[in-house]
């Protein structure tokens, strides 16, 4: 990266190991990149477990800041409260062949699938990658969801990588990011939080990083006043995740906290932006068939609730920031470019930020 700047540590929460959403034990995550000239995009996959979520369901909510989005699996998912497949980020004319994979993943594993047990519902998020990627070309195959799969792990790439790849945020590079936090609860133990984002969004004389508001000296800087002055055209997914035992309804209430976050780097929710926050918690499974014993989980109080909602802001408003500062530059379809915020750090009088 071209910057020396350092980037700003987000609240007074302590991060976890790898400050990513992978420090709740047993998530882990996947990428499928594609990048050949106008196609620029991808697949990402977060597990939330390394075991079958269609036979080990985690409990799971999703709330929608603003429904400008074609996502898959939130009916049923607001319903039931849980999730039955892995996480699926990818672009908006890929959700139809990633929600395909999905099932084809599902009845591989559960023959009967559809037949003797439940259909499965898939669940895949989306972003308009359409500056830099061809998207009409419908690029993404149901074995580059496969590959994600495949590729997850603890470690994994931020930045311009996976669903990430062709994304946009603030007229910069957007794509992946990550972080995490660790709250210590009145019991004494402690439990983290952990936010992944596929950012899209942004209108830049809107942006503030860690506080400072810098996207007027970037839009000038840039030369981008027109486009940044067209209405917002672009999309967030939040993924938050954690080992707090919550149900639903809590989860919920915990994904909300993640709008806080993207509230302070500029986002107004705009109008043609799909802001949607999914969280989960790893905390227990709930079987898939009756005569399977149900967990006997101690729920967190409400009142207790505190320390993860402003892990969850704060980790969500990291994320974002890693996903503009770890990414690399891209130019695609027609030509069409976007720099990475961490080229125009040292030229912009933003440093230093910390």
């Amino acid at each position: 990266m071209a910057s020396t700047t350092s980037l700003p540590f987000i609240g007074t929460l302590p991060a976890g190991t790898r400050d990513a959403i992978t420090d709740v034990a047993g998530v882990t995550v996947g990428h499928r990149t594609l990048a050949d000239g106008p196609v620029q995009t991808g697949v990402t996959v977060i597990r939330p477990h390394a075991g079958d979520p269609f036979r080990d369901k985690v409990p799971a909510a999703a709330v929608v800041l603003n429904g400008f989005g074609k996502s898959v699996g939130l009916v049923q998912l607001a319903e039931l409260g849980v999730l039955e497949t892995p996480i699926a980020l990818t672009n908006t004319f890929s959700v139809g062949t990633v929600a395909t994979a999905q099932i084809r993943d599902c009845a591989a594993a559960n023959p009967e699938t559809g037949r003797a047990l439940p259909t499965v519902n898939p669940l895949v998020f989306e972003c308009n990658d359409g500056f830099l990627n061809d998207i009409q070309r419908l690029a993404v195959t149901e074995a580059d969801y496969l590959q994600a799969l495949a590729a997850t792990d603890a470690d994994f790439a931020q930045g311009s990588v996976g669903a990430g790849r062709g994304m946009s945020s603030f007229q910069l590079k957007g794509g992946i990011g990550s972080a995490s936090r660790r709250v210590a609860m009145a019991d004494g133990t402690t439990c983290t939080v952990g936010a992944l984002v596929l950012s899209n969004y942004g209108r830049q004389p809107q942006l503030v990083l860690a506080g400072h508001a810098v996207g007027e000296r970037l839009a000038a800087l840039q030369q981008t006043s027109t486009e940044a002055s067209e209405p917002e055209k672009g999309s967030i997914i939040i993924v938050v995740a954690t080992d707090a035992p919550l149900d639903a309804r809590q989860l919920r209430r915990l994904a909300l906290r993640a709008g806080a976050g993207l509230a302070r780097t500029g986002s107004v929710f705009g109008h043609g932006s799909g802001d949607l926050v999914l969280a989960f918690s790893t905390a227990y499974t709930v079987p898939d068939r009756a005569d399977r014993p149900m967990p006997a989980v101690a729920m967190l109080h409400d009142t207790l609730l505190d320390g993860l909602f402003q892990a969850a802001a704060d980790s969500t408003e990291q994320a974002i920031l890693h996903a503009l500062w770890r990414a690399t530059p891209v130019t695609g379809r027609d030509g069409n470019h976007r720099a990475a915020l961490g080229e125009l750090l040292p030229a912009s009088s933003l440093s230093p930020l910390a």
